[in-house]
């Protein structure tokens, strides 16, 4: 039988138009969640502006790595501490109704061996799905969240995420993009460090690297080392030394127009200790400013509190006396090898990365400043 033509009898159907895809609703709600080698936190935030509002939050010491140094794998103990965490963070997503989420982890499951088995444990006893993110968009996730810290004057970047497990540097050249567009810049590296062409200015990656040692997995490392000073100086010696392959300021140069931006419970506990805080002020940490020597400073009245007196240090607090030492190692050699003499501190990380990076994916922030 021949075709019918088309309006006649027997006519072949019109080709239904999809639908175009629905715009994700501005008020949906956002969900995060970044296991780390020591830390599970996640944060529950809404839309706001160019930027969002935290709902609902949570933060937990779990140690998923404790151990791992030394047998490659996830102790049964640590995975069930980690599994406690994750039930009440689901339980806070089932409360709030969250439909977009990421939940991803980081070092410790990079590395162990049963990762894949308690990633599946994970999702049989809590219903949360866990991605294991490979360290570069762990590294691109930590940069896009300190976008709101970034000065308009700043030519070069370094942004150093200090991790349970490992340490993340991005070194970002800004100096082709206008003053005033530069955090913007930053913010659409969410797409990935190499962007395709786009009509907007662009912040270039020049280099960046994943060291794999953290707060803990530096501490394990010399664990067996009694002296105090003596390890602290061996912990900061080793690190430099993983750095020997990332050095883009191997020469000196100008000051002017480099900043160096650091996220990790380090680097606020140092601030922290700096402006004598009792009780923990995010809004007097994040975003400040410290010289050299008010590091230094602090680094040094933690030595000389000894183990037994940075446990009992409110500013330290209990989760973090065992780490810090560690972390101050990191910092102060990341300060012996660039040329600069302040670091900004950021109070945020993967967290705000991996919102700022779906809600800038669903364009629900407005385009405006950062």
């Amino acid at each position: 039988m021949a075709p019918q033509r088309p309006g006649g009898a027997g006519a072949f159907p019109k080709p239904v138009e999809s639908p175009a895809p629905a715009r994700p609703d501005p008020a949906a709600l956002y969900a995060a969640l970044d296991l780390g080698t020591n830390s599970c936190r996640m944060l529950i935030a809404q839309p706001k502006g160019s930027q969002f509002h935290v709902v609902d939050s949570f933060s937990k010491s779990v140690q998923l790595g404790l151990g791992l140094e030394r047998t490659g794998r996830l102790s049964r103990a640590s995975m069930g501490r980690t599994i406690s965490a994750l039930r009440v963070c689901h339980q806070k997503i089932a409360r709030h109704g969250v439909q977009r989420m990421r939940l991803v982890a980081t070092e410790a499951c990079r590395r162990a061996k049963n990762a894949p088995e308690f990633i599946r444990q994970v999702k049989r006893e809590t219903g949360l799905q866990l991605e294991i993110i490979q360290p570069e968009e762990e590294a691109r996730l930590a940069v896009i969240s300190c976008a709101p810290l970034v000065s308009t004057k700043t030519e070069q970047l370094l942004v150093v995420d200090i991790g349970g497990g490992s340490t993340e540097l991005v070194w970002i050249d800004l100096s082709s993009v206008p003053h005033r567009d530069r955090p913007r810049a930053i913010m659409r590296l969410h797409a990935g460090f190499q962007q395709a062409e786009t009509p907007f200015p662009t912040a270039r990656v020049v280099d960046w690297i994943s060291v794999p040692l953290g707060v803990a997995t530096l501490r394990d490392q010399f664990s067996d080392v009694d002296d105090d000073a003596g390890r602290y100086a061996l912990m900061s010696w080793f690190f430099e030394e993983n750095l020997a392959e990332f050095a883009p300021y191997k020469d000196e140069q100008t000051r002017a127009g480099f900043q160096i931006v650091g996220t990790s419970g380090t680097v606020t506990t140092v601030a922290a200790s700096h402006l004598g805080l009792r009780r923990y002020d995010r809004t007097k940490v994040d975003g400040l400013r410290m010289t050299s020597a008010q590091i230094e400073a602090v680094i040094d009245s933690y030595l000389a509190m000894g183990p037994e007196g940075r446990r009992r240090d409110p500013r330290i607090g209990s989760d973090r006396h065992a780490l810090i030492m560690s972390g101050a190692a990191i910092l102060q050699a990341l300060l012996r090898l660039w040329p600069t003499d302040r670091l900004s501190v950021a109070d945020r990380g993967l967290r705000e990365g991996l919102l700022y990076a779906q809600m800038s994916a669903d364009g629900v922030l407005e385009d405006g400043p950062v």
